[in-house]
């Protein structure tokens, strides 16, 4: 049975960081790209960033690049996701994701993914 597993989140004030990590077991076959999604209160559920798995590649929202960086740790099977410079508006419920397609073929925003965590939480406020 796959399963992802999302921990990290948290109450971090603006100008703080955070870092979610995505704890992945179950895989009969090896996924080819791992994402994170957040969504906000009232909103849409938005692409954070996607990783694929053959090269490291990594793509971001436009709203998180520079301040986001997704990475992994292959000793611990883990995706983590490093949030620097956290804003009010970055406050959503944030999940881990994983597909079987690379992130290049997937729809606009990483949309197609094949597996979803539970998410974490992640409030960002003074």
């Amino acid at each position: 049975q796959v399963q992802l597993v999302e921990s990290g989140g948290g109450l971090v004030q603006p100008g703080g960081s955070l870092r979610l990590s995505c704890a992945a077991s179950g895989f009969t076959l090896d996924y080819n790209a791992i994402g994170w999604f957040r969504q906000a209160p009232g909103k849409e559920r938005e692409g954070v960033s996607c990783m694929d798995s053959n090269d490291g590649s990594t793509s971001y929202a436009d709203s998180v690049k520079g301040r986001f960086t997704i990475s992994r740790d292959n000793a611990k099977n883990t995706v983590n996701l490093q949030m620097n410079s956290l804003k009010p508006e970055d406050t959503a419920v944030y999940y881990c994701a994983a597909a079987l397609s690379y992130c290049s073929a997937l729809g606009g925003g990483y949309a197609g993914m094949d597996y979803w965590g539970k998410g974490t939480l992640v409030t960002v406020s003074s």
